[in-house]
């Protein structure tokens, strides 16, 4: 569909200021006057900030305010009582380190693909299209023991959604450390037809560096017992090279962020010793232009390897797929004092 293209559909925003999402329901303030710009969320408690019927899609979400990982995201579709998206909202986002506000630079880390912006001052985008047929619901927790606030904005709008529309998931999975000589598991346990559609991820030093990107990414399609989709290195699945420029000529990591995929931020110590720093890494992929299909089952590993075999880094990871039904996800959250991100 072109934008240009006039279409029979109902546009929705929900927001502090409309938390219904309804039509006209918006403030009833005067020009230049807020009166509910964002919402408190205490400890323990889980606010409701879309709920909807359907046929429709979200097409955005904005939050800012507090959106460490205390905060869990969840997207329930047609009335099922499991979420088919589950995750802390800072590593959803891509910045799994969410305590560290500033890069080796000294700048705000900025992400900035075609699904995913995350502007300076921590505006998380989200533009992952997400169809709906008869319901959709989205809630914030707060697991943390503060009160917190949130800013946010959920659009989309109301319409005839196509047959062959899939169901948007997101699942989040950590290793603090990864276990020494067994792959990462990214995903597993996708049954059904479907698409997987990327990730964020973030990789935390333990020990010397030793060219950590030599683990190769693996994605297991309709159960075969070898890799169908077998990349030769980390970098390498990350659209970089060379250790993203560690190996050859400037001797040091170099960020970069592009519509589908990139290490957008480096932040920890960054040291000039050749692979020697303590650096932690936050990169994404996303196939929107390849998408990798599935009909009947997906999963996806990584390995933890360096040129001298075997590595313990922290691994973090958000996996993001479209299915042909709305599906539980494959595991359960960490308890919130697990996340440590830092």
């Amino acid at each position: 569909m072109s934008v240009f293209e006039i279409q029979a559909r109902e546009s929705f925003g929900f927001s502090a200021e409309n938390p219904t999402g309804t039509h006209a329901g918006g403030t009833r303030g005067r020009d230049c006057e807020k009166l509910r710009p964002c919402i408190q969320i205490a400890p323990g408690e889980t606010v409701t900030l879309c709920d909807t019927d359907g046929p429709g899609m979200i097409t955005h979400m904005w939050f800012t305010g507090y959106i460490g990982h205390s905060f869990v995201l969840r997207v329930y579709w047609e009335g099922q009582e499991a979420p088919s998206v589950e995750a802390p909202i800072s590593a959803f986002f891509g910045c799994a380190y969410d305590e560290n506000f500033k890069d080796r630079d000294g700048k705000y880390p900025v992400l900035s693909a075609a699904p995913i912006l995350m502007a300076p001052g921590r505006g998380y985008n989200c533009y992952w299209e997400m169809p709906f047929r008869r319901h959709c619901r989205v809630t914030m927790e707060n697991r943390g023991d503060k009160e917190q606030t949130l800013y946010y904005m959920i659009e989309g709008w109301k319409g005839e959604i196509s047959p062959a529309a899939g169901y948007f998931h997101a699942f989040y999975r950590q290793e603090h450390p990864v276990q020494k000589g067994r792959a990462y598991t990214v995903v597993d346990g996708l049954e059904g037809k479907g698409q997987f559609v990327g990730l964020c991820f973030a990789a935390g030093m333990n020990g010397h560096n030793t060219c950590w990107v030599e683990g190769e990414p693996k994605m297991y399609i309709d159960g075969g017992e070898y890799p169908t989709i077998n990349y030769t290195g980390t970098e390498d699945y990350f659209c970089g090279s060379y250790g993203f420029g560690n190996d050859i000529l400037q001797k040091q990591y170099q960020t970069f962020s592009g519509l589908y995929a990139g290490l957008y931020a480096i932040t920890g110590n960054d040291s000039s010793e050749m692979y020697n720093g303590q650096q932690r890494f936050l990169l994404y992929r996303f196939h929107i232009q390849d998408p990798v299909y599935f009909s009947r089952s997906f999963r996806m590993t990584m390995d933890n390897l360096g040129w001298t075999g075997p590595r313990y880094d922290d691994y973090t990871s958000v996996a993001y797929w479209y299915l042909d039904r709305p599906a539980a996800l494959p595991a359960e959250l960490p308890a919130d004092g697990e996340l440590i991100m830092q």
